[in-house]
């Protein structure tokens, strides 16, 4: 019979407790994680539909200000009965889902806690919180910063010809969510080369020696996701990923700083 050998510190300590549990006992644990989420998903939905048309009626600020500043008056169409009614069932589910997102990364963390080592917990507890903050962030700064000039731009746009805007309230709201949560997705990049770094992928001298590189990537990627042909609103997509890059290489720089020193530290152990 062959030795077993001797048990693993994480059980003595505690540290890791994933293994104690059965195959059964996670499936049942995923399960009431998953009812957890689901529930509460339901009842942030329940507030979302309450307080639909108030955020519907937020988001429109920046189309409709555009709409008067360009003496177009200061309303929306919708071209389907049930249009904006479909839209208000629809803003409620998105108010839900974000609203409990933060109980639905608890859940997550609760199901994936127990199987981790604590600095592990630790580095994921690291990565949650900054990615959130900087996907709201990226929203935040779509709103206020990049669709107020938009929609001025492609409201004017139209000059001085025969041509009169009529905006569906659909269209409008599929092309916010668009430029919202694309720019939300842009500020991840710290986070992204985070990761990188954390595996060795990229270094700060990598990413400093190819910022040239890195400026046409951003200006492609940039002129792929701006709604509008101009260059002043391709810039203002530009600025914050240029900077968000230098942000991640003083990230990468930091983390490589702390791979160096544990290296040492564990040398001077082995001593």
């Amino acid at each position: 019979m062959a030795n077993p050998g001797p048990p693993d510190n994480r059980q003595i300590t505690g540290e890791f407790e994933g293994a104690k549990m059965s195959f059964f006992e996670h499936l049942a644990e995923l399960r009431l994680r998953i009812i957890h989420s689901a529930a509460s998903i339901l009842l942030a939905a329940c507030v979302g539909f309450v307080v639909a048309k108030p955020v519907l009626a937020f988001v429109a600020i920046p189309v409709v200000t555009a709409l008067q500043d360009a003496g177009l008056g200061d309303k929306l169409i919708f071209t389907h009965p049930a249009g904006y009614l479909n839209l208000v069932i629809q803003t409620g589910l998105y108010l839900g889902v974000a609203m409990a997102s933060p109980y639905v990364l608890y859940q997550v963390w609760l199901f994936m806690a127990p199987g981790l080592y604590k600095r592990e917990r630790k580095a994921l507890l690291g990565f949650i919180v900054p990615a959130v903050l900087l996907f709201f962030g990226g929203i935040v700064f779509a709103y206020y910063v990049i669709l107020p000039y938009m929609m001025r731009f492609l409201l004017t746009f139209q000059g001085s010809g025969p041509f009169t805007p009529l905006i569906s309230v659909e269209e409008y709201f599929k092309l916010t969510i668009t430029v919202l949560f694309g720019v939300g997705a842009v500020f991840e990049m710290p986070v992204l080369i985070f990761v990188l770094s954390l595996f060795g992928i990229v270094t700060p001298q990598f990413l400093w020696k190819n910022f040239r590189y890195a400026i046409l990537l951003i200006a492609i990627v940039a002129a792929i996701i701006t709604p509008t042909p101009d260059a002043t609103t391709m810039l203002i997509f530009m600025v914050p990923m240029i900077m968000l890059y230098l942000v991640g290489i003083g990230v990468s720089a930091f983390v490589l700083h702390g791979k160096r020193r544990k290296e040492a530290n564990a040398r001077e152990g082995v001593h």
